[in-house]
C-alpha cells in the first residue's frame, strides 16, 4: 500500500490548516477555553461550509466537492491539530442527507456512545436523545448530555457502516491530536534549559519524546490504511491506536513541560481532556478489542 499522500491530497491538507490557523488559531482557541461557557461559534461553522468541509464526500453532482474518506481522515486530522470545536462528525457524515449540513447552516450531533455532545447547540439530533441529561464535561470546549441508563458499548462497527466511518473520523481528530502534542513537546523540550542545557538533552525526555513519535506514526499508518480499506476491523484497530497516541502522548507532553501544561500556561491540558472524550465517544475500546480478538 503507497502512503505517500498526492500533490492534491497534500493541497487539501495544507487548505484546511490554512483556514483553521487563520480562522481558529492559538488565540482564538485561548478564548473560546476561557469563556466559561462554550458556545458554538456558527459564523465559523459557515466559513467551513464555504470552504467545502463539510461537503467533501457529497458527489459533485449534488454541489459537493466529491472526495473520498482518505481525503476526509487528513481534513479531519488538521481539526484535530486545532482543536476545532463542534460536533464535527456528525455534521460531515449528515451533509449528503441533512438540508444545510454540507453548507454548514444545519448544525447536526449524534448518540456517541451513550454521550450527546453539543446538543443545545444541534438543529438536527441522530438517535433517540430523549431524556438526555447534562453532564459537567471535563473539556471545556466540548458539552456534554449522557442517555439515561446503563452505558452500552453499541453495536461492532461491522454492524454499522455509519458508526465505523464516525470512529474512523475521531481516530483521525485523535491523531492530529497527537501530532500536535508531540510537537508541542520536541519545542519545549529544545527551548527550556537546565543546569545550563536544553531539557532536550536529557536521556529521559529524549525518551519521551521518541515515546510519543512512535505512538503517533503508528496511529497514522494505521488510520491512514483504514481510510484507504473502509475496513471495520481496521478502523476499530485505528481507533484504538489513535486514542492511546492521543492520551498517552498528551500525558507524555505534560511531563515534558514539567506538569506546567496542565495549568492555563500552555494548551497541553486542553488537548488531554478533548483526547478524553473522543476516546469515549463511538465503540467502546473493549467492545472493539473483541472485534479485533475475533478476527484474528
Amino acid at each position: 500500500m503507497d502512503f505517500q499522500l498526492t500533490e492534491d491530497q497534500v493541497a487539501l491538507r495544507g487548505g484546511v490548516r490554512e483556514v483553521l490557523e487563520g480562522r481558529f488559531d492559538g488565540a482564538a482557541l485561548r478564548e473560546a477555553a476561557d469563556s466559561g461557557a462554550p458556545s458554538l461559534d456558527r459564523a465559523l461553522w459557515r466559513e467551513l461550509g464555504d470552504a467545502g468541509f463539510f461537503a467533501l464526500r457529497v458527489p459533485e453532482a449534488e454541489g459537493g466537492v466529491g472526495l473520498g474518506l482518505p481525503e476526509a481522515v487528513l481534513a479531519f486530522e488538521e481539526a484535530g491539530r486545532a482543536l476545532l470545536p463542534g460536533p464535527l462528525v456528525a455534521t460531515f457524515l449528515a451533509a449528503p442527507d441533512v438540508q444545510g449540513a454540507a453548507q454548514g447552516t444545519t448544525v447536526v450531533t449524534a448518540v456517541s456512545g451513550g454521550l450527546v455532545p453539543w446538543l443545545d447547540a444541534a438543529d438536527v439530533v441522530h438517535g433517540d436523545a430523549s431524556g438526555a441529561l447534562p453532564l459537567r464535561s471535563v473539556d471545556p470546549l466540548t458539552p456534554l448530555h449522557r442517555v439515561p441508563g446503563e452505558r452500552t458499548d453499541g453495536a461492532a462497527a461491522s454492524e454499522d457502516p455509519a458508526a465505523s466511518e464516525a470512529d474512523l473520523l475521531l481516530a483521525a481528530e485523535q491523531l492530529g491530536s497527537a501530532g500536535r502534542t508531540c510537537e508541542m513537546a520536541v519545542r519545549y523540550a529544545r527551548e527550556r534549559t537546565q543546569f545550563g542545557r536544553s531539557i532536550g538533552s536529557f536521556q529521559a525526555v529524549k525518551h519521551l519524546c521518541a515515546q510519543m513519535l512512535v505512538r503517533t506514526e503508528l496511529a497514522r499508518a494505521a488510520v491512514y490504511a483504514a481510510s484507504v480499506t473502509g475496513d471495520a476491523t481496521e478502523i476499530a484497530a485505528a481507533k484504538l491506536l489513535a486514542d492511546d497516541a492521543a492520551v498517552r502522548g498528551a500525558r507524555d507532553c505534560l511531563q515534558v513541560h514539567g506538569g506546567m501544561g496542565f495549568t492555563w500556561e500552555a494548551d497541553v491540558h486542553l488537548h488531554l481532556k478533548r483526547a478524553w472524550v473522543r476516546a469515549g465517544l463511538g465503540q467502546s475500546a473493549a467492545r472493539a478489542e473483541e472485534e479485533l480478538a475475533a478476527a484474528l
